[in-house]
């Protein structure tokens, strides 16, 4: 795998340094309220875990399934849930859990379509961002790292379900996904 994977664009040390950040202000920003995490899979796997590590609150938890990518390297536009959520969130406050922000558009519905199951609010987590690849402003609270436009694996992010458990996020060699090597 490390044969695969051009530069390190974000270490290890620097993702634990992030989450923690990140799960220190949820821990002020939601004492008090009924909070359930709802990780987007697979991506979110392990930042989801190690997020929730960081979050000193009752919390609930749970996942859905929604893809536009397949097994390629850029969104098809069509967002498909595989899988719904099991808890009843009405009331409740949601973060959304994701792995990456790219075009905006999986994020950007699945915030709507869990709006108008009547939770208290939505909120976006999302440990990485590419802004410059946005189609669709999406209004995220939590974001760990802006990212340029190149295609990154690693801490959960893949390529056709490969990568995911480098434990940094890496930027994979062209030559890996490109049709013509």
């Amino acid at each position: 795998m490390e044969k695969d994977i051009g530069k390190v664009l974000i270490a290890e040390q620097q993702i634990k340094e992030k989450v923690k950040e990140l799960g220190q202000r949820i821990t002020k920003d939601y004492e008090g309220k009924s909070l359930i995490l709802i990780g987007l899979l697979k991506g979110s796997v392990c930042f989801m875990a190690d997020l929730m590590r960081e979050i000193n609150l009752p919390l609930y938890t749970d996942y859905m399934v929604a893809s536009s990518y397949g097994n390629d390297t850029v969104s098809s536009g069509i967002v498909n849930i595989k899988k719904d959520v099991s808890a009843d969130i009405r009331g409740m406050h949601v973060i959304i859990v994701e792995d990456i922000i790219d075009s905006g558009r999986t994020l950007h519905y699945m915030a709507e379509y869990l709006k108008s199951k009547k939770c208290s609010s939505v909120e976006i987590c999302s440990l990485l961002s590419k802004p410059s690849r946005r189609e669709i402003e999406v209004d995220a609270k939590y974001i760990g790292f802006e990212i340029p436009d190149e295609f990154v694996v690693g801490y959960g992010l893949d390529y056709a379900e490969k990568y995911r458990n480098l434990p940094y996020i890496g930027v994979l060699k062209p030559s890996v996904y490109s049709k013509n090597p």
